[in-house]
């Protein structure tokens, strides 16, 4: 490999999420800081809340005519 190229390697770089280390990994930097991680990403935690504020869901079902069978038996009529 060509000498003087390539960028440090830390092997033990800290990830910091609310000023506490939350895990090491390597990376070019010594110190890596981050707003979300696994840890507490409403997702992973089980929190996260599906809203539906546009009404998104109910536009498509009416689109595809997928809604319940009420709507079947009035498209009939």
């Amino acid at each position: 490999m060509p000498k003087k190229i390539h960028p440090t390697w830390y092997p033990e770089a800290k990830v910091i999420c609310n000023g506490e280390v939350v895990m090491t990994v390597g990376s070019t930097k010594p110190e890596i800081h981050v707003e979300v991680w696994s840890g507490n990403h409403p997702f992973y935690t089980g929190t996260q809340k599906m809203i539906d504020t546009e009404g998104r869901v109910d536009r498509f079902l009416r689109k595809y005519k997928m809604g319940d069978k009420s709507s079947k038996k009035a498209d009939q009529k």
